[in-house]
């Protein structure tokens, strides 16, 4: 089961510098109990902002994890991806291809293969994503979300139909302990949460899904 953390310092109480002080804490956290991915989703944050953020982001991951190590994407950013020496970029279904990522990459010298997810909310962009060259795709919302109740949810049935594109899918939305499961009966490579991860504490959280 792949595990990835979608990152969200605003949910965190107190200020700024404490929000990302207690992200970092969370992502170290993250990096020891073997969680797979983190997503670093800072979208309000500055250029200069995100590249400090990402940088020590990146050194609290190559402390904290073990083989097989966790791996940082940056939402949507392939420049500070590469500035900061991370594993990828998630895309938003309106971005540019992952295709184009991967060019971007290769002209940047970069010998690494770029990792690249894409979010998507249908199944035709879950099979547009597949055909452009994406490594997985996040399929949202499964459930409904209780900050955004009136977003319509996709559920299980769209889940599984997603699921048997030519690429993995993780499900998103609303996930918890009690559902996560089902997500994965339907043919779920995994799951991304941010509250999930945030408000719990990680090691027991990937101890319960993988069990």
């Amino acid at each position: 089961m792949i595990l990835c953390y979608i990152t969200d310092r605003t949910r965190f109480p107190s200020d700024e510098s404490a929000r990302q002080h207690t992200l970092l804490e969370k992502i170290a956290e993250a990096s020891r109990a073997g969680v797979d991915l983190i997503q670093v989703r800072e979208k309000d944050l500055s250029t200069r902002k995100l590249e400090a953020l990402v940088h020590a982001a990146m050194r609290i991951v190559r402390e904290n994890s073990s083989e097989p190590a966790t791996r940082l994407l940056i939402n949507s950013r392939s420049d500070i991806a590469l500035a900061c020496g991370s594993d990828g970029v998630h895309l938003r279904s309106e971005d540019i291809s992952p295709l184009d990522v991967r060019e971007i990459w290769t002209d940047a010298g970069n010998s690494s293969r770029a990792l690249v997810s894409v979010s998507c909310h249908t199944v035709a962009e879950v099979a547009r994503a597949a055909s452009a060259g994406a490594d997985f795709a996040v399929f949202a919302p499964v459930f409904e979300k209780k900050d955004a109740p009136a977003t319509k949810a996709a559920g299980l049935d769209q889940l599984r139909v997603a699921c048997r594109q030519k690429i993995p899918v993780l499900a998103l939305g609303g996930i918890t302990l009690e559902n996560a499961a089902a997500c994965i009966q339907t043919g779920a490579a995994g799951i991304a949460a941010i509250r999930l991860f945030q408000e719990n504490d990680v090691a027991e959280v990937v101890r319960r899904l993988r069990g």
